[in-house]
């Protein structure tokens, strides 16, 4: 399918950067839907000579690019076969070095839980010029699609909250986060690539003296068209999750901004006015 005419005389107006070949952009794609794209990354998606993306990229994303540029597929999927972390930096690098203007698409946000930083340290140690170009991440645009809203106000104000992966290099749930002092730390834990561990991340939640009543959201390929959201309570999610057939990629809130869903759920039509705490 051949890229759709775009008012590229409208980008120019804004006076973005410019690509120089032999440079790199490490470009988040926002949480899946293509509109939520940032105008930088769309200017360097139509200037691209090679795009590197990942898994959770809408494909409609790559139709806006340069219908020459090169598309390169480097998804990672738990549980199925993947290209290592170090030969997509590698990738990146041979590229760049090239003489291409390398564009990294990711899900989400780059610097969020998306491996950016360990590429951008490889691009500086190789030499090679980069830009970041922030991305709505997942944790935020996301649960927003799922009437979610991480510092939700009123009663349930949450005044501070917590980005958490759930998912640790080698497969397992991280040994690195304090989950005792995250427990009591923040109101609101929002946790990426937490499903395949949510059971035994839950409990060391509940361990820690989080209620097992309290809300817990659970939004599967949130910002698409093909989103589900699943309430249910901390000390049920796992069972829930696993009942519900929630797949990955999925975002995890727990939390009482999940009973700001009620009255904010404006995907669904679902919200309900007087079902506000005020």
């Amino acid at each position: 399918m051949a890229s759709p005419t775009l008012p590229d005389e409208l980008l120019s107006r804004l006076d973005l950067p410019a690509f120089a070949p032999g440079s790199v952009w490490l470009v988040g794609a926002g949480p899946g839907d293509p509109g939520l794209l940032s105008m930088l990354a769309l200017h360097g998606l139509r200037h691209a000579d090679s795009i590197v993306y990942d898994a959770l990229v809408d494909e409609r994303v790559l139709l806006l690019a340069r219908p020459e540029a090169e598309r390169i597929y480097a998804g990672k999927r738990g549980g199925k076969p993947s290209p290592k972390q170090p030969d997509i930096s590698d990738r990146l690098i041979r590229l760049a070095r090239g003489g291409q203007r390398v564009l990294r698409l990711k899900g989400g946000d780059p610097f969020v839980f998306g491996r950016g930083g360990e590429e951008a340290l490889a691009l500086v140690a190789a030499g090679v010029p980069f830009r970041v170009v922030p991305g709505i991440s997942s944790g935020i645009g996301g649960l927003a699609y799922a009437g979610i809203p991480v510092t939700s106000g009123g009663e349930d104000a949450a005044g501070a909250v917590a980005l958490v992966t759930g998912h640790a290099s080698n497969g397992e749930v991280p040994d690195g986060i304090d989950w005792t002092a995250l427990a009591r730390g923040a109101p609101t834990l929002v946790l990426y690539m937490a499903l395949k561990h949510l059971e035994a991340i839950a409990a060391r939640l509940l361990a820690a003296g989080r209620a097992a009543d309290e809300p817990v959201a659970l939004v599967s390929r949130a910002a698409t068209a093909a989103q589900r959201v699943l309430e249910t309570t901390l000390g049920r999610a796992a069972a829930d999750a696993a009942a519900a057939g929630i797949e990955p990629p999925a975002i995890i809130v727990v939390g009482p901004a999940v009973r700001q869903r009620r009255v904010l759920d404006w995907l669904t039509g679902a919200a309900d006015p007087e079902d506000s705490a005020g």
